[in-house]
């Protein structure tokens, strides 16, 4: 169980501002708040309750914190060779792909997905259209300007090396990355929250990835069923290889690669 002082400041971030709290697993939302506690210094719950109550600044703060920002250009490159599969058996199938990542962070999902189509002669690039979607506007705006910035932590050469000639599409000034004008053409951002907000239509690939970790069993499924109606008919929907589809929606989505949790509607 966790803290009375935690739950209170729970329901505020709730009611007051709108994030869905309830839909997370405690531990994750915990952290979060004990993270934004060190930054200011504060030593309980209650206190900085009392600060998050009367400063926007640190609404704000707390907000982006607890959106889910851990991403990467390829991402398991295992799955990405099974995405490739993916989309080269959906151009043979479609004169336009349509693809939505969800919850895309910073958007180098999205720029991998346009990418990878790019750099595959077996896949129509002129038939690709690719949507982005967040909760968090920072990271949209980082979308939309595609420039990244390498840190200590993070090599962002050895993530684009899943292509043989990144440079393609990639911009490298020193530890700046920027995404080319042709890898951007077909991408587009949204703000979509997947908790609160209705289905998108006409997807014939959803890629979700790593979200579903860190929300609550009782809620996988409605944030589910919203990826489910917005595929057309057999069309493919890929999560995080620690992730899996509840069984009770195991009539709407069949397996077609467990290891890589790569599914396909019915």
């Amino acid at each position: 169980m966790i803290e009375d002082a935690l739950v209170a400041l729970l329901e505020f971030v709730e009611d007051e501002l709108a994030f869905a709290t309830s839909h997370y697993n405690d531990s994750y939302l915990d952290r979060r708040v004990s993270s934004r506690m060190r930054r200011t210094g504060c030593e309980s719950y209650e206190e900085y309750f009392e600060l998050l109550r009367t400063e926007a600044d640190e609404q704000e703060a707390l907000l982006q914190a607890m959106s889910i920002n851990v991403t990467g250009f390829f991402r398991n490159p295992d799955v990405w060779s099974g995405i490739r599969s993916v989309l080269r058996t959906l151009s043979r199938e479609n004169d336009e792909i349509r693809i939505w990542s969800a919850a895309c962070a910073d958007g180098r999902e999205p720029y991998s997905l346009s990418m990878l189509v790019r750099d595959d002669p077996q896949i129509d690039a002129s038939s690709l259209r690719i949507l982005g979607t967040d909760i968090s506007e920072p990271a949209l705006e980082t979308a939309r300007s595609g420039v990244y910035t390498e840190s200590r932590t993070v090599d962002i050469r050895e993530q684009l090396d899943f292509l043989d000639e990144y440079d393609r599409y990639v911009d490298v000034d020193d530890r700046t990355y920027r995404i080319r004008p042709e890898a951007k053409r077909d991408v587009t951002f949204e703000r979509h929250d997947l908790i609160n907000d209705g289905p998108k239509s006409g997807f014939d690939l959803v890629v979700c990835r790593n979200l579903f970790i860190y929300i609550d069993n009782e809620y996988k499924k409605p944030m589910l069923e919203v990826i489910s109606r917005s595929l057309r008919p057999n069309g493919y929907l890929v999560i995080g290889k620690a992730e899996t589809i509840p069984p009770t929606l195991s009539t709407e989505f069949a397996v077609r690669d467990a290891r890589l949790r790569i599914y396909q509607r019915e």
